[in-house]
């Protein structure tokens, strides 16, 4: 059903592509970010025979207003600017590239035309104008747009022939010379949401170009970063997060943005999820855990840049769940028979799973990611 597919470590995986980058590295799935053809069959077949969850998780995905085919662009524009007080074309990005990434899924899902029309609209009319993204939270601007508009670029390029392919390949131009740009050295310097979106950007931009040291170098980050955002940078032993003491909205945004990175990395066969003892589980059964009213413990802890500084958990945002937790809970506990009941639970009183605050994340997890029992290694 798309997800097994046994990859390896990542650490282990990542010397090997390393070594053989330049003899024969192996080809990328495609589509193969957030969802694989084998996705995407899953989805259309559930939907079509109205299974539950996916026929209720559909219904929040065809009712949202992103996901008509009718949807009237809000830019392009030749510069985006992401900054407090001086925003400029950025607040219509984040509405185009949620409209192209769901009219996208409605395309692959329903076969409706007008959707795969609509969002190759979308697509062509920004790569053919945008030319800059600049402003203080630039990094945060092309990280969570660009993830939208590429992951609705690999839908649109392995399922819709009549793209043209010169107007994919000013995609390709606008994914490398516009919104790489201010994401390809990171963000080390602020809290580890920032690394988070730049670093699930990077490997999709890899995948979607077939770049494969780009891929390799947010694989590495991943790994071993040295900013806030790679993984034991920003989820401890226990589970807590290096946000957990900042609010409760951003420390979701951050393991959201780590888990997307994951899956992709999940279907291009490296297993990003399994890394440091499941330490992305921890940080969602912590989060999740306390966010469903339960205490927890907490260490003073301070990041990376020795900068941001917590005494004690925050209660700002508490009880006010992301849409992240579906895919990570389909993931682990599914997929793989982990125990994760706080993850489990987060799911179960959001399902299902509708869209994401702005642009954050994909939303619609119940949709996208839920798994039938028949993909579980466990007994019944």
């Amino acid at each position: 059903m798309g997800k097994k597919l046994i990859p390896l470590t990542a650490a282990v995986l990542f010397t090997c592509l390393t070594a053989s980058a330049q003899d024969q590295p192996r080809p990328f799935v495609h589509p193969g970010l957030l969802h694989t053809r084998a996705d995407l069959d899953r989805m259309r077949q559930q939907v079509a025979a109205g299974e539950e969850p996916w026929k209720g998780g559909f219904e929040k995905l065809r009712q949202d207003g992103y996901s008509h085919a009718d949807w009237k662009l809000r830019g392009p524009f030749s510069v985006v600017t992401r900054q407090t007080g001086a925003d400029q074309g950025n607040p219509q990005m984040v509405q185009d590239c949620n409209a192209a990434y769901q009219n996208a899924l409605m395309w692959c899902i329903t076969g409706k035309e007008e959707h795969a029309r609509k969002a190759v609209q979308i697509l062509s009319a920004w790569a053919g104008k945008l030319t800059r993204m600049d402003g203080h939270d630039v990094q945060l601007s092309a990280g969570l747009n660009g993830f939208k508009l590429v992951n609705a670029a690999e839908l649109m390029r392995h399922t819709y022939p009549a793209w043209k392919h010169e107007e994919v390949a000013q995609v390709e131009r606008l994914l490398k010379e516009v919104i790489l740009p201010p994401i390809k050295d990171f963000a080390t310097f602020a809290n580890g949401n920032w690394d988070g979106a730049c670093l699930k950007t990077m490997i999709a931009i890899g995948v979607f170009c077939d770049d494969h040291a780009l891929f390799d170098q947010a694989v590495e980050y991943y790994l071993h970063g040295r900013g806030n955002g790679s993984i034991t940078h920003y989820v401890g032993e226990s589970g807590q997060c290096q946000e957990s003491g900042r609010d409760q909205q951003h420390t979701q945004l951050g393991l959201g943005a780590l888990a997307e990175a994951c899956e992709v990395a999940w279907n291009q066969g490296v297993d990003l999820y399994g890394e440091a003892n499941n330490r992305l589980l921890k940080g969602f059964e912590y989060t999740a855990r306390y966010n469903l009213g339960n205490d927890v413990p907490f260490v003073p802890d301070v990041d990376t840049t020795g900068r941001y500084r917590h005494k004690k958990i925050s209660t700002e945002g508490r009880g006010a769940l992301r849409p992240v937790y579906e895919m990570v809970w389909n993931h682990y506990h599914v997929l793989g028979g982990l125990t994760a009941p706080f993850t489990g639970e987060a799911a179960a009183k959001l399902r299902p799973e509708g869209a994401a605050w702005t642009g954050d994340h994909p939303g619609f997890g119940t949709l996208l990611f839920s798994l039938p029992a028949s993909a579980s290694p466990r007994e019944p």
